[in-house]
């Protein structure tokens, strides 16, 4: 059984907003964070990709330090090539995921923004949001139906129907909508932290008006929330509760991914 299938044998939950109303949320939040992935995947600012060292010892010091960084495990450099799928997934949960976690628990990285949404919930389920969407595409899952289907289940346990797909009017709003929140990170210039804290920034606010449904994402656990509500350590609590909730989140990724039969070695 295909996974449209599933979603239609399991057709959704009973919570407040429909499972449409999800779906609609989640469509341009899909087509914005694709092709900021790619970008971070196919960034090569030092023109690593490729890259092999050549015969013979008469090679200058740049080259010599290129030769070594085209060893480093990172998207686009030859090691990265010959990563396991699972060793790439670690590599965007422990690398990437940092990252996007201190966005979503610290406010002083979100600047004025930060004032005016609930922080730890939109901004972290949108930075759990897009590490799903690249564990995903490690697994070879980019269809925007089976990536909606991921999404939907593991940040607000839902199973939508999508047999039919959007209208052309929905369509078309999706994608005014996607390129809107992607901003300029694909587009000229190497991805940054600051380009891509403004895209998880903007990510959030794509999810802010599904924020009641947010308490079903993965959470951290009890100790990480208390801790989080003391003065001057509370952004270490709020830090390890996001960082704890993004690790499940990829593991309940893994699952869905299995059951589906749309996991690889």
């Amino acid at each position: 059984m295909s996974v449209r299938q599933r979603a239609n044998h399991q057709p959704g939950s009973d919570g407040p907003i429909p499972d449409a109303a999800i779906v609609t949320i989640l469509r341009p939040f899909v087509r914005a964070t694709r092709p900021i992935l790619k970008a971070l995947r196919e960034s090569d600012p030092f023109g690593l990709r490729g890259r092999s060292a050549p015969d013979g010892e008469d090679r200058s010091v740049r080259e010599k330090v290129l030769d070594g960084l085209s060893s480093v495990e990172v998207p686009g450099t030859a090691a990265w090539a010959d990563m396991e799928v699972a060793a790439r997934q670690k590599w965007w949960i422990y690398r990437v995921g940092r990252l996007t976690t201190a966005i979503a628990a610290i406010p002083g990285l979100g600047g004025a923004l930060a004032r005016t949404l609930p922080v730890s919930a939109v901004v972290g389920a949108a930075a759990q949001g897009m590490l799903l969407v690249a564990v995903a595409g490690e697994h070879g899952v980019t269809d925007e139906d089976e990536l909606i289907s991921l999404l939907a289940w593991v940040l607000f346990k839902r199973r939508p129907a999508l047999s039919e797909g959007p209208s052309a009017a929905e369509d078309a709003a999706a994608d005014a909508r996607a390129k809107e929140i992607k901003g300029d990170l694909t587009t000229g210039g190497k991805p940054t932290a600051q380009r891509l804290a403004s895209a998880v920034w903007r990510l959030g606010r794509a999810l802010l008006s599904v924020e009641d449904e947010l308490d079903k994402r993965p959470h951290g656990r009890f100790y990480h929330e208390a801790l989080g509500l003391l003065p001057v350590v509370g952004v270490l609590g709020k830090y390890l509760g996001e960082w704890s909730g993004l690790k499940r989140a990829a593991r309940q990724a893994d699952k869905w991914l299995a059951e589906n039969g749309l996991a690889r070695r």
